[in-house]
């Protein structure tokens, strides 16, 4: 999907930019090197989460694809099973 699309239908208003009756608040330092960021009017947005900052504040965001997950192991993990696993109680 292109650029534009990702934000198709985005309108500038008072409060900032709003997409599908929400408003989208621009990208963090951190978000740098995100795929997921996109560019409207000459500011950057999320297109996975209206609130990026808020992703960060306890540690990394889990949209962001410019941060690599590694387990203890050093191997990557299918989240789905490790959820279940966590909740099960095993390691």
């Amino acid at each position: 999907m292109s650029n534009e699309r990702m934000l198709e239908g985005a309108v500038k208003t008072a409060e900032g930019v709003e997409l599908k009756g929400m408003v989208l608040e621009a990208v963090v330092e951190q978000c740098d090197g995100c795929d997921r960021i996109r560019e409207f009017e000459g500011e950057k947005f999320c297109t996975s989460y209206p609130f990026p900052a808020k992703k960060w504040v306890l540690g990394d965001c889990n949209f962001a694809t410019h941060v690599a997950r590694v387990t203890a192991s050093g191997k990557k993990i299918n989240p789905l099973k490790a959820s279940k696993r966590a909740a099960r109680g095993g390691k």
